[in-house]
């Protein structure tokens, strides 16, 4: 498979991830509702256990989105594969962005965030930071040891 074959299969890939991540970003309600007294009640409990108390729902809440944004990161590399980490970082900031502004403009119970947008933008540039990681990796593999 030719190398615009691949990256045009990446980007179909890409485009079927951020359909799910449209219906997380634009649900009428915080996705988190549903589970907030449960999570709330968890955290109390691993806080009485010794777990140290920065570990609370703001953490949760910023660690799930670098969760969220990292397979972006992760499948936007081979989709745009002549693209250096930081673009990758841009394309994550500019989808956090519009994200965050729809939820401003027409989720009236969502409450955008710069800090959601920081850490939805860390978690693409993690994803292509660990995605070329893994490539470069990879290519060393297949280097003959005369190569070496």
């Amino acid at each position: 498979m030719k190398q615009f074959e691949k990256s045009r299969l990446w980007r179909l890939v890409l485009t079927a991830m951020l359909i799910p991540l449209a219906f997380v970003a634009f649900w009428p309600s915080p996705v988190d509702q549903p589970f907030h007294g449960q999570l709330a009640a968890l955290l109390n409990s691993l806080h009485r256990r010794g777990i140290p108390t920065w570990f609370n729902y703001t953490f949760v809440e910023a660690s799930a989105n670098v969760a969220l944004f990292v397979p972006v990161g992760v499948v936007s590399s081979p989709a745009f594969p002549n693209w250096p980490w930081w673009r990758i970082g841009v394309f994550g900031l500019l989808i956090s962005c519009c994200m965050e502004l729809g939820q401003l403009l027409f989720l009236h119970d969502r409450f955008p965030s710069p800090i959601d947008i920081v850490t939805n933008t860390s978690g693409a540039v993690i994803g292509a930071l660990l995605a070329g990681a893994a490539v470069k990796r990879l290519q060393a593999r297949r280097l003959p040891a005369t190569d070496l």
